[in-house]
């Protein structure tokens, strides 16, 4: 069975990859958002601003599936109460912000991170924890950095899973796609700081 968990990491990981925020406007529009967009960032709201909407909501649906198969697959072919459950959530999000076919770039994986979330379903506390947290820092919280919010509610989202989250396997998931997205984030504000020698998070 321990190989079967392996199996689904590498199929997490695999389609985790495959980045359809830089494919989709690609393949449709002829535009690379990468090159085009203001901060080179291959997800969903670059999608939506250089390909338009038809782009934007496909790369969205496109994201969410690629994280929520392979959890939801291996949650109802072998179970999440292994620890090497927590490996197939980390899996998508870490391919995605890594990618193996875009020799570990990527995207900020905070579509696809959802996308693992909904694949627990019917576990809905991580889902609802992340989704309250996003809605707070981006609806409520008047701060103009899309990266700090993300920063935030990945810690907000890390901490109400310490106090709320009862199954280790789980647990440990959500700890690390934190720590892959925060990750992810503090490279992007360390990147802007070497191209204008000001620390900020934008």
């Amino acid at each position: 069975m321990k190989y079967g968990y392996l199996f689904y990491t590498i199929l997490g990981y695999l389609t985790g990859s495959m980045l359809f925020g830089r494919i989709v406007p690609l393949v449709l529009k002829g535009v690379d958002v990468e090159k085009d967009s203001t901060d080179g960032n291959p997800g969903t709201f670059n999608a939506f601003a250089c390909g338009g909407a038809f782009c934007g909501v496909l790369v969205l649906l496109l994201d969410l599936f690629k994280g929520a198969f392979p959890v939801w697959l291996c949650g109802e072919r072998l179970g999440m109460d292994a620890w090497g459950f927590a490996f197939v959530m980390a899996a998508p999000v870490l391919g995605h912000a890594y990618s193996f076919f875009q020799k570990g770039h990527g995207g900020k994986a905070i579509a696809v991170t959802f996308g693992v979330l909904i694949g627990l379903l019917p576990v809905w506390k991580p889902l609802a924890f992340l989704i309250f947290w996003y809605l707070l820092f981006v609806a409520v919280v008047p701060m103009r950095s899309n990266t700090r919010k993300s920063i935030y509610a990945f810690l907000a989202f890390t901490l109400t899973c310490l106090g709320f989250i009862r199954q280790k396997s789980i647990l440990a998931g959500c700890l690390l796609i934190s720590v892959i997205v925060i990750h992810k984030h503090c490279l992007k504000a360390k990147a802007a700081y070497r191209e204008s020698g000001e620390w900020r998070l934008e």
